[in-house]
């Protein structure tokens, strides 16, 4: 079974900031690299999905995120590349975007394109587009705490659709 976890990057992987766009403004939530790494070892495929809004408003560019994603990747520590890809969806919110989450386009475009399996697929995040844009893509959703939203603020996380974990270190050491 082709198996793979889609992630958001601010709030889940580092700390949310807001706006990152200096390098060294990145910080690692504490069990992040070995969460990588145990779902790497299960056979997990990784990829990051990650909205930054900063380049659409102008705040910062895409070079400033890719240096921001290298750094990342750097603390990490895991061997390159860390992701199987990456999609970064620099448009504002009032801006049409095909891959912005909530929207499911990335995720059922990389399901196809590797031949994945959507039961087997997860998309770990901490903001209700993260949530949204699994569930529109039919694969499972997972909240985390590390973000600036209270999981229980989400709906599906109130309904009971959707598991919330410590971090993204807790969320795989449940994974089998």
């Amino acid at each position: 079974m082709n198996r793979a976890i889609f992630l958001d990057r601010d709030g889940t992987l580092i700390v949310d900031k807001v706006y990152l766009a200096d390098p060294d403004g990145v910080e690692l939530i504490a069990g992040a690299a070995d969460g990588l790494r145990r779902a790497r070892s299960l056979g997990f495929k990784l990829f990051l999905l990650t909205n930054q809004s900063g380049i659409g408003r102008g705040l910062h560019s895409m070079e400033d995120t890719r240096r921001v994603n290298a750094r990342m990747e750097e603390l990490l520590g895991l061997p390159e590349p860390v992701f199987d890809g990456i999609c970064v969806a620099p448009e504002a919110p009032e801006q049409p975007s095909p891959y912005r989450k909530p929207s499911p386009r990335y995720i059922l475009e990389t399901i196809a394109a590797h031949a994945l399996d959507p039961a087997g697929c997860w998309m770990v995040g901490d903001s209700a587009a993260d949530v949204g844009a699994a569930l529109a893509a039919g694969i499972r959703a997972a909240a985390v705490r590390t973000g600036r939203v209270p999981p229980e603020s989400l709906l599906e996380v109130a309904a009971g659709r959707v598991p919330v974990f410590a971090d993204f270190g807790s969320f795989a050491a449940a994974l089998r």
